[in-house]
């Protein structure tokens, strides 16, 4: 857990914690709705990721918070004070985007010096301040290069110093690595996170990377369809999800639809509609009139084990090995059960040789291991 996380659970949330708000905001474009009662609240300090997959909203909502685009319904605060109708360059926050927005006829120095310079401050405080962003972002030594003579990496660490120079309140990223090839993006990662904590300003990042997402923030809202279906730290959003679409979108899940048989305050008994009895945990009361019709369970594949004998009696099924991938890391299974349900396994890649296709195989989970969602 990060520094900042710590900082948050002690921490009491009351509103002079808060850097950014979003009161019930809607976002109307032609009669589409693009943003669907949206409540946030992001504390002071945090590195706050919006993720969810494109044209779920995630970039409009970023904008609304830069002032980009005004609200069709609802509030958007700024450490406790409206910004609705306030235009982007009275707000106190700044954007680094996807494709940098560098001035291609200004060297490094003046394009970091471009706001300042605008806000008419004098030649000592640029001269000072210009100087302390490029040396943040391991940029002053390359103060004379132009944009093309720069790596993506370097432009991208430039676009960071111009918007740092200006001491924002809360540094808005939209997609700020999606440009960069994987390794410089994993570097560009670790960069984004010492800076943060060396900084303690506020990150708001949009992305669809969910491995960016859990890597870097404090706290992650998944957006869907114009809405936020969970807010949590990256540990609660991958390991309990809350609904079918947050455990199949951020990483790898096995998912099984069925009917609740046995419903106790902390576990229930279900029957896929293939015939598999599954038991699981999970985190809602169903019992009584609670219990919903249809539930989803959801299984990641990481925690499914694979043997060629039936160990134990509960969620463990026969089938057969359909198709493997090596992945370096781990090995990639697909498992076809009796029941013609077909199961995603992720075994080490130092396990044991795989058994023949021919050979049948056992797949299990503890109950512990899978939970069960409201379809």
């Amino acid at each position: 857990m990060s520094q900042t996380a710590v900082k948050n659970q002690q921490s009491t949330k009351t509103g002079s914690d808060l850097d950014v708000e979003l009161r019930k905001v809607f976002k109307v474009f032609n009669g589409e709705t693009a943003v669907r009662g949206v409540d946030l609240s992001i504390r002071r300090g945090e590195f706050f990721s919006i993720l969810g997959p494109s044209g779920c909203g995630k970039t409009t909502l970023l904008r609304l918070i830069a002032g980009f685009e005004e609200p069709t319904a609802g509030e958007v605060m700024i450490r406790g004070q409206s910004v609705v109708n306030v235009p982007p360059f009275r707000r106190p926050v700044n954007t680094v985007f996807q494709s940098y927005a560098l001035f291609s006829h200004m060297n490094v120095w003046d394009n970091v010096a471009f706001g300042l310079r605008l806000k008419k401050r004098g030649k000592a405080e640029v001269q000072d301040r210009v100087k302390e962003s490029l040396k943040l972002v391991k940029m002053d030594t390359f103060a004379k290069r132009f944009p093309a003579q720069l790596s993506g990496g370097q432009q991208q660490r430039v676009a960071l110093a111009r918007a740092l120079v200006n001491r924002p309140t809360v540094l808005l990223l939209d997609e700020p690595l999606g440009a960069l090839d994987l390794k410089l993006r994993k570097e560009m990662q670790v960069e984004l996170t010492n800076l943060h904590l060396e900084l303690g300003v506020t990150f708001i990042m949009v992305t669809h990377d969910q491995e960016e997402a859990l890597s870097l923030s404090d706290r992650i809202a998944v957006m869907n369809n114009g809405m936020v279906e969970q807010i949590g730290t990256p540990e609660q959003v991958y390991e309990r999800p809350i609904t079918p679409f947050v455990a199949e979108f951020i990483g790898d899940t096995n998912l099984f639809q069925g009917q609740v048989e046995t419903a106790e305050p902390t576990f229930v008994e279900i029957t896929t509609a293939k015939g598999l009895h599954i038991t699981t945990v999970t985190t809602q009361d169903w019992t009584g009139s609670a219990t919903p019709d249809q539930v989803m369970v959801s299984i990641r594949p990481e925690k499914i084990h694979m043997s060629l004998t039936a160990d134990r009696q509960e969620n463990c099924f026969v089938g057969r090995l359909k198709h493997v991938m090596y992945m370096g890391t781990h090995t990639h299974c697909v498992v076809e059960l009796l029941s013609g349900d077909r199961i995603i396994v992720m075994q080490p890649s130092d396990a044991a040789l795989l058994p023949d296709p021919s050979t049948p195989v056992y797949v299990y989970w503890d109950s512990v291991d899978c939970l069960a969602l409201a379809a």
